[in-house]
């Protein structure tokens, strides 16, 4: 393959995806990223917006487009043609910049990128892929070239901005923690209903595309929890049918459920397998993006460890694959989510999350007190339905602007 116009077609729709990319919002990862590096790697659960970041850079960055070459690879073109002849055809015409979308569809996508990575020694390459489990096993053979940057699901700050309610920059955990009542009041001068906005967040606001969606955002988001159950989990395990089954009804008992150390022999036993294959399905699916798996500081170092905790990854899961979510449950998948996404979580053995081996935090409604953590050193209250606090008392929302 030495012509262009043999990849017209991928070129073409190279163009209309760019013609219909918005860059009126960015995601906060956007400024972070080395550009410049010679391999990265963009992972996130399907539908956090990889695409949109990388399109966003491309228009953004280069004056003529066509210096760039943007493909996702599970257009069924690539079932009968080779990306590394693509990729060839690319450099030899002057082409030094190379975004995949959706790398894990073609096999063998790992030593394809090896090779392009050898053969084409100035090219740049950007891949992504929303199978976190395929993405991971694969990120091993390139682990010596290629820079990592996750990309999670919407913060609150960001669906804020995303909804065009707020506009305001990510804060650190320290300066919340000084400095929360001020910030608070500057965000509900913006807005009278803060406490709305949460609501709506934590039932349909992590993944950005609730807005194509609309209605339907909820059935979508079950098609990606079974998708990442059907496909993905099984690609790099062998899982029998019975106990994807066993699985789903694991996260939808988890869903509504109230928080609460898992029982996990009863766990194991309703999944019909042992603790050694009970904990990789849990880690695993840590690792899909639909579980939130908490250790305490001990067992943290421990590889496929008994976790103290487990929780849906995020609210929007509890929504789409249980059908009443609990309370108690839904703020705390809310606080771990938004957290363990900038600091290190663990559980304590007072309270219900300890962060950065330094801070301690018990998670209720308004009538919560301090009487589990009483004379705790730098500890906090995540209160929910409040607009503001004061001193160690901290509206639960806020937790939600750390990224």
């Amino acid at each position: 393959m030495d012509s262009l116009e043999e990849i017209n077609t991928l070129i073409q729709g190279y163009h209309n995806r760019l013609r219909a990319t918005n860059s009126t919002f960015y995601r906060n990862i956007y400024s972070t990223i080395d550009w410049e590096d010679k391999l990265i790697c963009i992972k996130g659960a399907k539908g956090v917006g990889k695409s949109t970041l990388i399109l966003q850079h491309i228009r953004d960055t280069f004056k003529n487009i066509d210096d760039a070459l943007f493909l996702s690879l599970d257009n069924l073109w690539f079932t009968t043609h080779d990306l590394y002849e693509v990729a060839q055809c690319f450099y030899a015409h002057g082409g030094r910049y190379l975004f995949l979308d959706e790398v894990h569809h073609y096999k063998p996508w790992q030593m394809a990128l090896k090779n392009i990575y050898d053969d084409c020694p100035d090219m740049h390459i950007v891949f992504s892929g929303s199978s976190l489990l395929q993405l991971e096993n694969g990120l091993a053979d390139l682990s010596r070239r290629v820079v990592e940057y996750p990309l999670y699901g919407l913060s609150f700050r960001e669906y804020l901005m995303f909804e065009g309610i707020v506009n305001m920059p990510a804060i650190s955990l320290e300066e919340l923690l000084a400095n929360h009542t001020s910030i608070a009041m500057s965000i509900t001068s913006q807005t009278k209903d803060i406490l709305v906005h949460f609501a709506h967040y934590l039932e349909h606001g992590y993944y950005p595309f609730f807005k194509e969606v609309k209605r339907g955002y909820q059935q979508r988001l079950q098609r990606v929890v079974n998708h990442i159950l059907e496909v993905d989990y099984p690609a790099i395990e062998e899982v029998e049918i019975n106990t994807i089954r066993k699985a789903k009804k694991m996260l939808m008992v988890l869903a509504e459920q109230v928080p609460q150390m898992p029982t996990m022999s009863d766990l194991y036993r309703e999944l019909e397998t042992d603790r050694n294959q009970g904990l990789k399905m849990l880690y695993a699916l840590q690792r899909a993006g639909l579980l939130g798996l908490l250790s305490d500081n001990t067992k943290a170092l421990k590889m496929l460890s008994r976790p103290e905790k487990i929780l849906l990854d995020n609210p929007n899961l509890m929504y789409a694959v249980g059908s009443k979510p609990e309370t108690g449950t839904l703020r705390e998948s809310f606080f771990f989510n938004q957290l363990s996404h900038v600091a290190t979580v663990y559980y304590p053995h007072k309270g219900d999350f300890l962060v950065d081996k330094k801070y301690l935090f018990e998670v209720g409604g308004k009538s919560k007190t301090f009487e589990q953590i009483a004379d705790e050193p730098n500890s906090y209250l995540a209160i929910d339905g409040v607009e503001t606090g004061s001193r160690n008392r901290i509206p639960l929302w806020m937790f939600g602007l750390l990224y």
